[in-house]
């Protein structure tokens, strides 16, 4: 358990707590266990894929099946000519079927009227003054035929001139309509290079995610093999400690160098058994190399 690093001749094992390694390998079985389980179980692989066409177009068709943009712009706009229109709505509103008609029925009205209520009360004036077979009759029906035609012109005119403005607004919206039908067309391309851009990426998403199911799957294996690798790059320095803790930090950890340093350097050439002066001699130079590092320990902390 745990790691080992090596450096030419030299190797460095680093171990834990039993209760540690203990607990560590029992949570990594489990972790392998459920690997194993899930690893060829990717949650990705039923997504069916969104068709954009289909929603859009309808099933089997795709957006080459309907005009193009600059086709439409042409037909709506580039190609129409506005004066012919205006004659054309302008004939069809003015001398409209509707128009006919109304004006027929004034007539038919204007009929009726002189037939029921002029001519007969000419007639009782003319039999009055025995003119009834005179030319003054037929002076009189002259007279109310011209203001029945009269009448009815002034009704035509009346009515087709009320149209004229109708005529206009009807071309006045035409002409945006044409316009408002392109800018639609275009809009709906937009929104669906757009949608289709976005559709897409989620395809292509999931498909990846697919995939690369069995790498992540791994790769919270990976993470539990290295859960202990924190417990090795820990500080004992702690931020904001004070002054004397750096000190009697910097203390000890001078004074065991020293003594390595001062035991090293006084053991050089003994070979002597452990009751032989040298051995005395090398704890004096541990003591002397302590002391001297403990010195330089403190003095680095305080100028840390």
């Amino acid at each position: 358990m745990g790691g080992s690093g090596g450096g030419g001749d030299t190797e460095t094992t680093i171990r834990y707590a039993d209760y540690i390694e203990s607990h560590h390998e029992t949570f990594l079985d489990l972790v392998a266990s459920e690997r194993a389980a899930v690893i060829n179980d990717s949650p990705f692989t039923g997504y069916t894929d969104i068709e954009v066409d289909d929603a859009f177009f309808g099933v089997g068709y795709l957006i080459t099946s309907f005009p193009a943009l600059y086709d439409m712009y042409g037909k709506f706009m580039a190609g129409l000519d506005i004066e012919v229109l205006y004659e054309q709505i302008f004939e069809d509103t003015v001398n409209a079927p509707e128009i006919n008609n109304l004006i027929s029925a004034e007539a038919v009205m204007m009929d009726d009227d002189i037939e029921i209520n002029s001519l007969p009360r000419m007639q009782v004036g003319l039999r009055d003054i025995n003119s009834v077979m005179s030319s003054s009759f037929v002076v009189g029906k002259s007279v109310i035929e011209d203001a029945r035609v009269k009448s009815l012109s002034k009704f035509s005119a009346g009515l087709k001139y009320q149209m004229i403005p109708v005529a206009s607004e009807r071309w006045k919206t035409h002409l945006e309509w044409n316009k408002g039908v392109v800018g639609v067309y275009a809009e709906l391309m937009k929104l669906y290079y757009s949608a289709k851009t976005d559709v897409d990426e989620v395809n292509y998403a999931m498909a990846a995610k697919d995939r690369l199911w069995p790498f992540t799957v791994l790769d919270f294996e990976r993470a539990a093999l290295g859960a202990l690798q924190g417990a090795t790059n820990t500080k004992t320095d702690v931020a904001g400690a004070s002054t004397v803790a750096k000190a009697l930090s910097g203390a000890l950890s001078g004074a065991a160098m020293g003594a390595m340093v001062g035991g090293y350097f006084n053991t050089a050439g003994t070979a002597a058994t452990a009751t032989s002066p040298a051995v005395a001699a090398s704890s004096a130079g541990s003591m002397y190399g302590a002391g001297i590092g403990a010195v330089l320990g403190v003095a680095a902390a305080l100028t840390y």
